[in-house]
């Protein structure tokens, strides 16, 4: 059940079974010569739509654009500041605790928003904490997964792709957006021609400028060529399992 193709009385029939809302989070930036601009997005976007059928969760629309500054040197890329999106974030949650929400899944698909999306809970928190929250804002809960945490999909993952998954443009991330969108994997695996070496390297980096200098292809520490839509269906089962147990003992918690 997506929250955007549902009627305002079937939200509110819905609060009168569960007041948890699954939120994906994810950002719009470079993926490497093979990878989609929106796969962080995409990742959890895909995932909730099958955990929303394993459970009957009620999906937010995805928060797209994450703080991916370091990206910014590839075309296509999109940031917010670490400000602005914890400012997103509250008003997002303040929104739809209004309404009667009070516990808030959000389901991470890029490493970058980890740090302010924390930071956010502990402004939802402090709002409480110094009598500051709207005065018809219930009692809070946030949880924040990411994705590929889970140690059965890390294990599988280790399996599909050994030491060559990486830490950015992951054979792991590829494998379920084109899982998703498989009429739009051939297209985007033409690029493979592009990377060299085959393995990217990895370390580490500072600004926008920076990363483009020592990952010129945008990947970090991965070889995508690894992916496809056969190994992100092996992914998104794993991982819909895993999260859709998560899920249920989040929205159950008292």
């Amino acid at each position: 059940m997506k929250l955007q193709l549902s009627t305002w009385p079937e939200v509110e029939a819905y609060l009168k079974t569960s007041t948890a809302i699954l939120i994906p989070i994810g950002s719009t930036e470079q993926h490497g010569p093979t990878g989609f601009v929106g796969t962080d997005a995409l990742c959890p976007e895909i995932l909730a739509g099958g955990i929303a059928e394993q459970t009957g969760a009620l999906v937010a629309p995805t928060v797209s654009v994450g703080m991916a500054q370091h990206h910014l040197g590839f075309a296509g890329s999109m940031t917010l500041r670490p400000s602005t999106l914890i400012a997103v974030l509250q008003d997002w949650i303040n929104s739809l605790a209004r309404h009667g929400f009070d516990r808030f899944y959000f389901l991470n698909g890029h490493g970058g928003n980890i740090a302010t999306v924390s930071a956010a809970f502990s402004e939802v928190y402090a709002q409480a904490s110094l009598g500051a929250a709207p005065t018809n804002r219930p009692a809070l809960t946030c949880r924040l997964r990411n994705w590929w945490d889970h140690r059965d999909v890390q294990a599988l993952a280790k399996q599909l792709f050994g030491g060559s998954d990486g830490q950015h443009a992951t054979a792991s991330e590829i494998s379920l957006t084109y899982y998703g969108y498989p009429e739009e994997a051939q297209r985007a695996e033409r690029g493979a021609a592009e990377m060299s070496p085959r393995v990217a390297p990895s370390g580490g980096f500072t600004d926008a400028a920076d990363y483009r200098r020592k990952f010129p292809d945008g990947r970090m520490g991965s070889d995508p060529t690894l992916a496809s839509v056969e190994k992100g269906r092996k992914l998104y089962e794993t991982a819909v399992r895993t999260l859709s147990e998560d899920w249920r003992s989040f929205a159950a918690s008292g």
